[in-house]
């Protein structure tokens, strides 16, 4: 099997200026035997200093990264930039469209497909691209998540727990620089299929967010969005004189560790909510009543939270099945 990926970049990743076009990945369906999937890709390219990677829509329905990054590739000019920037404002391209988590094409999700596989289907082979030929060029990366459409979080930043020391510290002071209301460190959901595990790899140190949810957007976490790039980026020196708005308060530094912080619907129906988000609760505290729609005269079953914490995040839609995701907690003491 071929290492080389298939994709191919109208841009020059070694020129200067400001350049977009697409990455085009080969793509052969009925309508079109010889086409290819257009990933739109911004490169801004000016003087010595980092390259910072900035990606948006690894899962397709959420909104906020792509907002802000969008609005941030139409303003920066070159004069601004020290280094370079590479920017992609919907990195899983058929997920960004659909405004899906995953890919219409092939059900792929993206951030949980690292390092991806070159001759692989589409959300294989787009994951391969960003930590083969992306990551490797990076020094730094900000990869931009919200809760989509099944979660709301609390507008937050946050970084994986690595072994490695000074990269720890690095995105550690990355993390401040965001300046999230909450800021918390954990565990990848993926494991080593994310895009940040890809950073960990090559040694780049990363951050992610979870800006807010719901399959929408607000102003206020548009704002934590703009903002927070903005703030890492003029931290970074890639853009040094960037307007970063008002001086922020300081994140809420917090933490996620495993099973224990989390809350899964125990069985099928509608679940009501026992605790809202920012809530501080207590371990065996009820956390949701799950009604049966096949047999109402049965009393709900009822889950409890497992450990007290803070409610990062809180599930949207209100039917359920047994192993969804209800609520996720934080907590200021590192587990």
């Amino acid at each position: 099997m071929s290492q080389q990926s298939r994709i191919t970049s109208e841009v020059d990743f070694g020129r200067d200026g400001k350049q977009q076009g697409f990455l085009r990945l080969p793509h052969s369906v009925h309508r079109s035997a010889y086409g290819w999937i257009p990933i739109p890709i911004i490169v801004i390219k000016h003087g010595t200093g980092p390259t910072v990677l900035l990606t948006a829509a690894n899962h397709g329905d959420e909104y906020e990264g792509q907002i802000a990054l969008m609005k941030l590739c139409r303003e920066l000019q070159p004069k601004d930039v020290r280094g370079r920037l590479i920017i992609l404002t919907a990195t899983n391209y058929p997920a960004a469209i659909a405004g899906t988590r995953t890919s219409p094409i092939d059900g792929g999700n993206l951030n949980r497909s690292f390092p991806g596989e070159p001759d692989g289907r589409p959300t294989q082979a787009i994951a391969h691209y960003v930590e083969s030929e992306l990551l490797s060029r990076a020094d730094f990366v900000i990869d931009l998540h919200s809760g989509g459409s099944s979660l709301m979080y609390l507008p937050s930043a946050l970084v994986g727990r690595v072994s490695d020391p000074e990269l720890a510290a690095q995105q550690l002071e990355m993390l401040k620089a965001f300046a999230a209301p909450i800021g918390y460190v954990g565990a990848s959901g993926g494991a080593d299929l994310t895009l940040l595990s890809g950073a960990e790899r090559a040694g780049v140190p990363g951050i992610g967010t979870e800006l807010g949810g719901a399959g929408s957007t607000s102003v206020h976490s548009l704002q934590v969005a703009e903002r927070g790039v903005r703030r890492v980026l003029k931290y970074l020196g890639a853009v040094p004189d960037m307007d970063v708005g008002p001086e922020p308060a300081p994140s809420r530094i917090v933490h996620v560790g495993g099973n224990e912080y989390f809350v899964y619907s125990p069985d099928y129906g509608i679940w009501e909510p026992l605790a809202e988000l920012g809530d501080e609760v207590q371990a065996g505290q009820p956390a949701a009543a799950v009604h049966s729609q096949q047999t109402p005269w049965r009393e709900p079953v009822v889950a409890n939270f497992l450990r007290s914490g803070t409610v990062l995040c809180k599930r949207v839609p209100g039917g359920v099945q047994r192993g969804d995701c209800l609520y996720h907690l934080a907590t200021d003491e590192e587990p």
